[in-house]
């Protein structure tokens, strides 16, 4: 199958083909829908965008996956010069402006934007792509949201047998996503129902969150790291800091010091990496895998293709790598599709620079961060708490989905902790007893649960 033009009346029109329907690509794609004698191409393997700053509701069952994911049919329906394939790109020609798909399909454009996306890093620790949950994408949020609540039934039939038992749950990595993990893990377990289960006590489940530097959520103020620590260390969450994964099994964690910590269930917030397409472009990768770009988002020696989001390392003019943030993706989207009608027009393009808003991180009821602006005018507890649900209200991608959210969000905060216990699709994974030797302080004289019981 071969993209070409829809007849010879188009033969003026600029063809975009843009790989990935994330922040970037679809903002690009959305951005160019107003642009005369331009039509654009979305190449995405799901139907779907998602919404990657909700997904931690979605693995705590906190949300609906509906809430964090949105049809692109719907999203881009009243887009006439938008064209929408739902197929897996797997190789790339940048100098025929040329990508193919898993089925042998070719689509070739004027200009090509590389936005297809991020994965999981594990950085080649043994075990971790084969026993942890990583929380990147949709599918994980429902494969952890499923894999926890197994766990807890788990949980609940070992402890009728054995009273001594006590669960342990792990996360690994300590920015944004790992905090946010974190904190909503320990509000699940001190605010649900005390009869939830009859045998498990939720309010006894030891949760670790482990982190290679000696802080949590590197890249914000020291206000907001130590409002961080004292929060999660109020829900109970043990922090084991300055501290690297050497290995992870079936029913425990290996540190680099040797000691060895219970663990029925990991969860990987430890970074991300580009997509696997970026090794088909046969560049010189930079950080992360991903594609290292011109000021202006193109590639080098290839001024009509461009890479956007957490497929590419962006800079802020300075020679600082942006974050890989949705605020980040949705601007260089929309400034790509700038450069690309000007480019169009005969004009030149223009260097991209990032509006820095500020950060926001969640971390638990009442318990949040926000920071300002550039000079990090910074928010914590209650105010940042509203503003962060008032913000990503205001970026879902459709009304209704606003709305419903706002609904849960209500829901929760007034009525308790929603857990939706419902195990749609159990993983068959076993998670075995954990060693017990060289076990920390903190977690000696404790059982972890055989998830596989």
């Amino acid at each position: 199958m071969s993209d070409t033009p829809r007849n010879d009346n188009e033969s003026a029109v600029k063809h975009v083909v843009i790989v990935g329907a994330g922040f970037a690509g679809l903002y690009c794609a959305k951005a160019l829908a107003s642009v005369a004698n331009v039509r654009v191409t979305l190449l995405e393997k799901n139907n779907y965008q998602q919404f990657q700053p909700l997904l931690y509701q979605v693995a705590t069952a906190s949300l609906a996956p509906s809430r964090a994911a949105f049809s692109l049919r719907s999203v881009l329906l009243k887009q006439a010069n938008i064209d929408i394939h739902m197929t897996e790109i797997v190789s790339v020609d940048l100098a025929r402006k040329t990508v193919g798909d898993r089925n042998g399909g070719t689509y070739t454009g004027d200009y090509l934007v590389l936005a297809a996306g991020s994965q999981a890093n594990f950085f080649k620790v043994p075990g971790m792509e084969e026993f942890a949950f990583p929380l990147y994408s949709l599918r994980d949020a429902e494969r952890l949201r499923s894999r926890l609540i197994q766990v807890f039934e788990a949980a609940d039939e070992v402890i009728a047998r054995d009273a001594s038992v006590v669960l342990h749950l792990a996360v690994i990595g300590g920015g944004p996503t790992g905090v946010e993990m974190a904190g909503a893990v320990a509000d699940i377990c001190h605010r649900a129902p005390n009869k939830l289960y009859k045998n498990l006590r939720l309010q006894d489940v030891v949760i670790t969150l482990i982190n290679g530097k000696d802080e949590v959520l590197s890249g914000f103020t020291e206000k907001s790291k130590t409002y961080a620590r004292r929060s999660l260390e109020k829900r109970g969450v043990k922090l084991l800091l300055n501290t690297q994964v050497k290995e992870l099994t079936s029913g425990d964690i290996l540190l680099a010091d040797g000691t060895r910590i219970p663990c029925s269930l990991a969860i990987w917030a430890g970074g991300l990496k580009a997509a696997p397409l970026s090794n088909a472009t046969n560049l010189q990768l930079g950080q992360g895998d991903r594609i290292d770009v011109q000021p202006d988002l193109s590639l080098i020696d290839y001024p009509c293709v461009y890479a956007l989001g957490d497929f590419a390392n962006t800079g802020d003019g300075s020679g600082k790598l942006l974050p890989q943030m949705a605020a980040v993706a949705q601007q260089a989207g929309r400034h790509c599709a700038r450069n690309i009608a000007a480019h169009t027009k005969g004009s030149p393009t223009s260097a991209f620079a990032y509006f820095d808003k500020g950060v926001l991180a969640m971390i638990g009821r009442n318990a949040a961060i926000a920071e300002i602006g550039p000079p990090r005018f910074t928010l914590t507890g209650f105010v940042a708490f509203i503003a962060w649900l008032g913000v990503h209200a205001l970026l879902l991608t459709t009304l209704p989905a606003m709305m419903a959210s706002c609904f849960e969000w209500a829901w929760n905060y007034f009525g308790g902790v929603n857990v939706e216990g419902i195990l749609d699709s159990p993983s068959q994974r076993p998670i075995g007893t954990a060693a017990k030797e060289n076990v920390p302080e903190f977690q000696r004289d404790t059982q972890v649960v055989d998830a596989s019981a």
